[in-house]
């Protein structure tokens, strides 16, 4: 017997809009910023200037995914109940429940997830995932601009990120970043699994969701 599915509008465009900027510019990222450690293409006349151009594109999309960390912070406080930064924290017994309950199901030891309507990110065992990979996300904005300030004076670059050097060494900031920046790849590929998973499973459109904004649930999950 098939199940009655409701359309429930949940992902509001400033989330959407962010999520697939953050998603662009941690490609970019990437591949400048391996780069930038590890040249991985020569030049061969004194006209080619790539190692300018992948510092200069990595610093632009350093201040596009300033923009769009503020603009996500922001509407985690202005925003609806699905994008809020309550759905974050899992210190409630329900959300500890279903932290646990979601650890259980991607393990396969539950047939069955502890449902919530939110999105893969917004379940307890994500929506925590996701405040910690913000707090990994602020920390590559400000090492990235502490290594930054090393050769610009100013306030704006010693409020930005200047002020980590005085309690980290420059190449201790550098070898952080690195190393973050592959804990966000890593992040990356399991997010994307997860939201296939669960969406192959659950068939509520987790994964379009992030392009229309909406998910289906049934009226009997909508209850709980």
């Amino acid at each position: 017997m098939a199940v009655e599915r409701t359309r429930v509008y949940v992902w509001e465009f400033p989330v959407r809009f962010t999520h697939w900027i953050n998603a662009l510019c941690i490609v970019i990222f990437s591949v400048t910023g391996f780069y930038i450690g590890h040249p991985f293409i020569h030049a061969i006349s004194s006209k080619q200037y790539i190692m300018g151009w992948m510092r200069l594109i990595h610093f632009i999309v350093g201040y596009t995914f300033l923009m769009s960390l503020i603009i996500r912070i922001y509407w985690a406080f202005m925003g609806n109940k699905y994008s809020s930064y309550r759905s974050w924290f899992p210190f409630s017994s329900r959300k500890f429940s279903e932290l646990i309950g979601m650890i259980k199901y991607y393990s396969f030891l539950s047939r069955k997830p502890p449902y919530s309507v939110d999105h893969v990110h917004q379940h307890a065992l994500a929506g925590f995932t996701y405040f910690v990979m913000h707090l990994l996300y602020i920390f590559q904005v400000v090492s990235g601009f502490a290594m930054y300030s090393v050769n610009h004076r100013g306030v704006i670059w010693q409020i930005l990120g200047g002020w980590l050097l005085g309690s980290m060494d420059l190449q201790t900031i550098r070898l952080y970043h690195h190393f973050v920046m592959y804990m966000i790849m890593g992040f990356v590929m399991v997010h994307i699994y997860f939201g296939w998973f669960t969406d192959s499973r659950e068939r509520n459109a987790i994964m379009s969701s992030m392009f229309s904004g909406f998910k289906y649930a049934s009226e009997e999950d909508l209850q709980k």
